[in-house]
């Protein structure tokens, strides 16, 4: 069932509940909503050690965009819409772009207790090509030419989709769920920064204080792997490399990490033991 959590700036917050036991929020990555991405089957798998809520996040499934201009904080304090009506307290689980939005929010907001990621898509050394400076600009002027396809080719090839596979999926049933979304593709970007230059991560840019798990794949690109070392170095994190696991995660694999991880009794800040 569908409920909503109303945002600061008002706008209508899709979400949804599974499970028992203390509240945990999980934040998608680009293009990815409850009813298309990850989410929604990694929750069948936590539910039964957390209460979950998986939310739409801004412009995606049945969240709107909002009456006021996109930014981070909006999107920050959609999260915290969602914390609130899990009880103004929650861990938190993001994915990709969505752990870059989760470190943002766990910067922000005193209700996250602790926090996970996976493979937030920084590039912070030579392993992989520095993303476009203008990409954000890029991605607004093929919006205003109405070529979402474009925004999605070009995200595509910029992640490393090879060109076979990308003709493929322009193939299928998936390419027609990704363009209602594809709008939202130059605010995730923007949610990156300046960090996918090639350049180590600030360490002053995120102010996280509560224990936090940063996690990678054992198959999946070097940058990711490098990017994710260094957000345990920059948040003080403890960080781990699963075996076998690519940016498109196995929830079977992912969650009983997660459901350890949250489950310490631990609630100091730094790494963790």
């Amino acid at each position: 069932m569908t409920r909503f959590a109303t945002s600061a700036d008002g706008t209508e917050i899709a979400y949804s509940i599974t499970g028992s036991g203390p509240a945990l929020v999980l934040v998608d990555g680009a293009l990815c909503h409850r009813m298309f991405g990850p989410s929604t089957e990694l929750a069948s798998v936590l539910d039964k050690n957390f209460t979950v809520h998986t939310y739409d996040r801004r412009g995606r499934g049945e969240t709107g965009d909002g009456a006021t201009p996109w930014s981070v904080e909006r999107e920050v304090e959609d999260v915290d819409a969602v914390i609130r009506e899990a009880g103004g307290s929650a861990f938190v689980f993001g994915v990709s772009s969505g752990a870059v939005l989760a470190m943002e929010a766990a910067s922000r907001l005193p209700g996250i207790s602790r926090l996970a990621l996976y493979e937030a898509p920084f590039v912070v050394d030579d392993t992989y090509r520095p993303r476009p400076a203008d990409i954000v600009e890029q991605m607004n002027a093929m919006l205003a030419r109405g070529d979402r396809s474009a925004m999605i080719s070009t995200f595509m090839r910029m992640v490393g989709v090879p060109a076979i596979g990308l003709a493929i999926m322009k193939l299928t049933p998936v390419w027609k769920k990704l363009k209602p979304v594809a709008h939202t593709l130059p605010w995730d970007l923007a949610i990156l920064g300046d960090d996918g230059r090639g350049a180590p991560l600030p360490a002053d840019r995120w102010k996280v204080e509560v224990p936090t798990l940063a996690m990678d794949g054992g198959k999946s690109p070097e940058y990711l792997r490098n990017a994710m070392r260094d957000v345990a170095e920059v948040l003080g994190a403890d960080h781990r490399t699963l075996p076998g696991q690519t940016h498109m995660y196995k929830s079977s694999v992912v969650a009983p990490e997660l459901v350890e991880f949250f489950s310490r009794a631990q609630r100091t800040a730094g790494p963790i033991a």
